[in-house]
């Protein structure tokens, strides 16, 4: 596969302080990448050396073979920001075609309306009569304005409802299945798991954690196997345990909510332990864990805030 972006050692430092510590990976050509953090892990500042707003203070970055601040590579970016703010006095339909002129090869102009999911009364509408949710639409659309090789995208669900989220993620498999690379940074950790090919999880100005979401879920978080019986309880758990310790693998039993739930290493050495056994059971379940587990395990927080300081 063809790379991309490439940082190496990359490092950057604000009045002493080291906001980003010898970051380093490669991203390849038509996949889609997530950065996850913490408020302050450094995921905004690594973003913004990528797209050329800051300078390293050591180290390198390259996108697309050259430098972020070159004109060829910008010409070949789409980049939506956290805040997005559209210019006034111009309605939808102006500002796509307004912001196709500044390419030397735009997309084509209904490709991005049809991106906005906007009808002829949103398309007449000015800027800054949008909603929260509409002008991040439009953002979507302007940032695929200059149709780019490379998608930066800070936040890019925020304000939008279910429809109009299905409806961004819908046009990012298609972007990606087509060649297109995507870079996104969120905070909502179930979109991450679900969507993303690769995670790049960032605390302290660090990267601490790269990986597929199953590779990072796997490593990290105990996984279960959870069941219900009938049968009588010092008994019962006795046996279970008995038919476990001959696996040779950790587990860990409890009783949640009537459930009886083994942690373990091994979801399918468990499995097949209990079924063979002839264990009385019934409404067999298996949780391979969540990707907000992994992230509180390695940050030692749970992020549910919207910004960030760095």
């Amino acid at each position: 596969m063809t790379s991309v972006i490439e940082l190496k050692n990359v490092g950057k430092t604000f009045r002493g302080k080291k906001a980003v510590d010898n970051v380093g990976f490669t991203i390849q050509k038509g996949t889609i990448t997530a950065l996850l953090g913490p408020n302050g892990a450094g995921k905004t500042t690594t973003l913004s050396m990528m797209l050329g707003l800051l300078e390293p203070s050591e180290g390198s970055v390259k996108l697309l073979g050259g430098s972020p601040k070159d004109r060829a590579v910008r010409d070949r970016i789409g980049v939506m920001l956290q805040e997005v703010g559209v210019m006034d006095g111009l309605k939808s339909r102006e500002l796509i075609d307004l912001f196709r002129g500044y390419y030397s090869s735009p997309a084509d102009r209904d490709f991005l309306i049809g991106l906005t999911g906007f009808g002829k009364n949103e398309l007449n509408r000015y800027g800054e009569k949008l909603s929260g949710g509409q002008k991040r639409s439009l953002g979507f659309a302007l940032a695929m304005a200059g149709d780019p090789d490379v998608l930066f995208f800070d936040e890019p669900t925020v304000g939008l409802d279910t429809s109009a989220r299905r409806r961004f993620w819908d046009n990012i498999r298609q972007l990606a299945e087509s060649g297109k690379t995507i870079l996104f940074s969120t905070h909502y950790l179930e979109e991450a798991d679900r969507e993303a090919g690769r995670i790049l999880l960032f605390d302290r100005g660090s990267l601490i954690a790269d990986g597929t979401p199953e590779e990072i879920k796997r490593t990290l978080v105990k996984q279960t196997v959870s069941f219900r019986t009938a049968a009588e309880e010092p008994r019962w758990r006795s046996e279970l345990q008995t038919v476990l310790g001959r696996l040779g693998v950790e587990t860990d039993i409890q009783e949640r909510e009537g459930r009886t739930v083994v942690a373990t290493s091994d979801t399918d050495a468990v499995v097949k332990a209990v079924i063979r056994s002839g264990l009385d059971i019934r409404e067999l379940r298996i949780d391979r864990g969540r990707l907000d587990e992994a992230f509180e395990q390695l940050t030692g927080t749970v992020d549910n805030d919207n910004t960030e300081a760095v």
